[in-house]
């Protein structure tokens, strides 16, 4: 009977519910034979019968006993760092997740993992001490850029067919293991570095205006990921010529100056830095999104300063050139401002004009006066 051979295998209840701390290797022996002889009974029961059920119950009550003898939750640090890692211990127990080192399973009700709170890298504890790739987080600190060439191969031969990262054999025919090219590095890696993660590529998006998202290995992945929301790209400089192709992006670049020169209305503080695209700003501007988004924060702040708030109505400018109309702002599509001293004017006085701005004039004649 199952019964019996259950019993004579230690499956009783009661037969491993001893106090904490108590058990000895011989209760890890045993807990390896029934575990074996309970995989052979639910092969030799009928299919989906009830007993068969209990039995791959008891199967999976064996195996997460065995992980705690094996592998004790409670001496487990909650924070390990390494490579500069900063890996917290995880509490879920029923999120399925993949262990970057080995590429395995991570079973949370069965084994304790760990996840970087820097670039989210995730193990298996006992995978810990073999890890060999440094945190991305530290080279987005020390290396905020992006590569902007597009996929910058050297040849896998130049890589003396081996991984770039692990330095694991590869080759095309996948023998000994497949070579991967990241899109992003032009590099080839193996199926452990590269699990054909995609990511928009900013080089094919500055050049191409191409947001075809593309295969990547996983520190690629991640360091994308965390570039993303960082101000570097100087799009002006990178490729002046995109702003000639791509209508959005004149508009945006209108919108963001325009909000930058609102700035100073609302706090004080040090001159605003020059705006610079993020590749968010740059996907957002191709599915339309970021164009609604500070069309609205753009009129929210002109609503404000020009009609709502009397305090920033009193930092406006009077046209000096012509000294009539309304209060002027920097920000308004019909002034121009004068790159020496910030003062506002009628773009058509301003341009037409061919006098020195008058605000300059006066702070050059009190200088020479004090002098």
């Amino acid at each position: 009977m199952l019964s019996d051979r259950t019993m004579d295998l230690g499956l009783a209840e009661d037969h491993f519910s001893r106090p904490v701390g108590s058990f000895v290797a011989s209760d890890i022996e045993q807990l390896k034979l029934a575990i074996e002889e309970c995989k052979k009974l639910i092969l030799e029961l009928p299919e989906h019968s009830e007993r068969q059920k209990d039995t791959v119950v008891k199967l999976i009550h064996l195996r997460l006993k065995l992980q705690e003898l094996k592998d004790p939750e409670e001496d487990e640090p909650n924070l390990r760092v390494l490579l500069e890692h900063r890996f917290s211990k995880e509490k879920s127990k029923s999120v399925k997740q993949t262990c970057d080192k080995c590429s395995t399973i991570i079973w949370g009700l069965i084994q304790t993992w760990y996840t970087c709170t820097g670039c989210y890298y995730r193990c298996h504890s006992k995978c810990m001490n073999l890890i060999t790739k440094p945190c991305v987080r530290s080279k987005v600190s020390h290396q905020s850029e992006y590569e902007l060439s597009i996929c910058p191969e050297i040849g896998l031969d130049r890589q003396d067919y081996r991984c770039a990262e692990c330095r694991a054999p590869v080759s095309l025919r996948g023998i000994p293991s497949e070579a991967r090219q990241c899109d992003y590095t032009g590099r080839y890696y193996c199926s452990s570095c590269h699990w054909n993660d995609i990511a928009i590529i900013p080089a094919r998006v500055i050049h191409n205006w191409e947001f075809e998202p593309r295969k990547v290995c996983r520190s690629s992945m991640r360091y994308l990921a965390l570039m993303m929301p960082r101000p570097v790209l100087r799009l002006k400089e990178i490729n002046p010529l995109l702003f000639n192709f791509v209508e959005e992006l004149v508009e945006i670049r209108k919108l963001r100056q325009d909000i930058l020169l609102m700035k100073p209305y609302f706090i004080t503080c040090k001159e605003a830095m020059e705006a610079r695209l993020l590749l968010q700003d740059l996907i957002d501007i191709s599915s339309g999104r970021l164009s609604c988004s500070l069309t609205e924060i753009h009129t929210t702040f002109a609503k404000h300063i020009k009609l709502d708030c009397e305090r920033c109505q009193a930092k406006g400018f009077v046209c000096e050139l012509c000294k009539e109309g309304d209060i002027l702002f920097p920000f308004d599509s019909h002034t121009s401002v004068c790159h020496d001293c910030s003062a506002v004017f009628h773009r058509d006085c301003y341009y037409d004009n061919s006098t020195t701005c008058p605000r300059c004039a006066r702070m050059t004649e009190r200088k020479q006066d004090d002098v």
